[in-house]
C-alpha cells in the first residue's frame, strides 16, 4: 500500500525536473505570477477593461508553453482562477455557501459552455462575471444604514419574489417611508432598483446556461415573458432573444452616481 504514493511523488518528481530543465527555452514564463497577481488585483479593483488584458497576458504564455495543446490548458487554468477567486472572496468576509456555489457555477460555466473556438470571448465573459459578483457583494456606502441594508438583503434574496411591501416588513418600517429614503439616496425608486437587479442577473442565465427565455422570466418573478422583454431592453438596449444570440452585446450594470455615496 505504501508503493502507490511513492510512485506518484516519484513519477511527479521527474516530471518536474523535465520541465525545469526545458523551461528556460520558452520566453516570458518568468512573468506569469507578477502577471497573475496584477490581474487578481484588477479584478478585486473592478478594473474589467485592465484584467481582461492582463489575462490575455496569460493565456499568450500559455499559448508559448502548451502550442496546439494550449484550449485544453486555458480551460483548467479558469477553473484554478475561478478557485483562487473564491478564495479571496472569502477573505472579503462573503459567506462561504457563497464561495463555493461561485467556484462550483464557474467550474460547471467553463465545462459546459466554453467553445473551443470563442475561449477568448469567453475569457472576457469569466471577468465580467467575476467583476459582477464582487461588485454586488461590496459593502454600499450610503449615508443611510437602513439603506446599505436593504441593498445587501436584495442582493442576497434578488431570486425571491420580492416586493416593497415585502422588503418594508423585513425591516420594520412603512412603504412610505421606504420608498422616500430609498430614492433619496440611492436616486431611482426601489420598484425600478429591483427590476434593475433582476435584468443585470438574468443576463448571465442568458449568456451562460440552456434555460429558456421564460423560465428566466419566471425564475426572476417577472409577471410574464412580454414583460421581461419590454424591462430587459429598456436597461440594455436589446431584447433576451438578441442578448443571447449576438455575443459582442456588452453586459449592462447599473452605475449608482458617486456623489450619491458618504465620502469619508
Amino acid at each position: 500500500m505504501q508503493l502507490f504514493p511513492h510512485s506518484i511523488s516519484e513519477t511527479i518528481s521527474k516530471r518536474y525536473f523535465q520541465e525545469i530543465d526545458s523551461i528556460n527555452q520558452y520566453n516570458g514564463i518568468e512573468d506569469f505570477y507578477n502577471i497573475e497577481s496584477k490581474l487578481l488585483f484588477e479584478i478585486f479593483h473592478l478594473e474589467s477593461a485592465k484584467a481582461k488584458k492582463s489575462l490575455h497576458e496569460i493565456i499568450d504564455i500559455l499559448s508559448i508553453r502548451f502550442g496546439k495543446q494550449v484550449i485544453k490548458v486555458v480551460r483548467n487554468y479558469f477553473v484554478i482562477l475561478s478557485s483562487i477567486v473564491a478564495r479571496k472572496l472569502l477573505d472579503n468576509q462573503v459567506p462561504s455557501k457563497k464561495a463555493f456555489a461561485f467556484n462550483l457555477a464557474c467550474a460547471d460555466m467553463i465545462e459546459n459552455n466554453m467553445k473551443d473556438a470563442e475561449f477568448l470571448q469567453f475569457a472576457d465573459d469569466l471577468i465580467d462575471f467575476y467583476v459582477y459578483f464582487i461588485a454586488d457583494r461590496k459593502q454600499p456606502t450610503f449615508r443611510h444604514q437602513t439603506v446599505n441594508k436593504v441593498i445587501m438583503y436584495i442582493n442576497d434574496e434578488l431570486e425571491n419574489d420580492l416586493t416593497v411591501e415585502s422588503i418594508a416588513q423585513k425591516f420594520h418600517i412603512s412603504t412610505s417611508h421606504l420608498s422616500r429614503i430609498f430614492r433619496e439616496h440611492v436616486g431611482i425608486t426601489l420598484v425600478e432598483y429591483l427590476n434593475v437587479r433582476r435584468v443585470e442577473e438574468s443576463q448571465y442565465y442568458l449568456r451562460h446556461t440552456n434555460k429558456s427565455i421564460t423560465s428566466i422570466s419566471d425564475q426572476f418573478h417577472f409577471c410574464n415573458q412580454s414583460y421581461f422583454t419590454r424591462i430587459f431592453k429598456k436597461y440594455t438596449g436589446v431584447t433576451p432573444k438578441h442578448f443571447r444570440d449576438e455575443l459582442h452585446h456588452e453586459f449592462y450594470r447599473f452605475e449608482i452616481p458617486e456623489n450619491e455615496y458618504e465620502h469619508v
